[in-house]
C-alpha cells in the first residue's frame, strides 16, 4: 500500500525510489486492495534489496564527514541500476 501511494503521489519519483519500470509500476499502481491484501498474505517473497553492492549500502549506512551529501551519492548510485521489468 506505501508503494501504491508512492506511485499515485508522484509517478516519476515512486518509480525511481521503487526501482521499476514504468510497466510494473502502472501494474501495482493499479491493485485492487483485495489484490495488495492477497499479495500481502502471500508466503512468496515479492521484493528484494536494491543494494546488492557493498558501496550503495555503505553510502546509506556509515557517518561520512559530508553527511549533507551523502543522500546524493547514494541517489546517484541507485540512478545508475536499471529499472526491475517483467521477467
Amino acid at each position: 500500500m506505501l508503494a501504491q501511494r508512492m506511485l499515485r503521489e508522484d509517478k516519476a519519483i515512486g518509480m525511481f525510489r521503487l526501482g521499476l519500470s514504468a510497466e510494473l509500476a502502472d501494474l501495482l499502481a493499479g491493485f485492487s486492495l483485495a489484490q495488495i491484501v492477497k499479495l500481502a498474505a502471500s508466503d512468496q517473497l515479492l521484493c528484494f534489496f536494491r543494494f546488492n553492492d557493498h558501496s550503495m549500502l555503505s553510502a546509506l549506512t556509515q557517518t561520512t564527514k559530508h553527511a549533507a551529501v551523502a543522500p546524493t551519492h547514494a541517489a546517484i548510485l541507485l540512478a545508475g541500476q536499471p529499472a526491475e521489468q517483467f521477467a
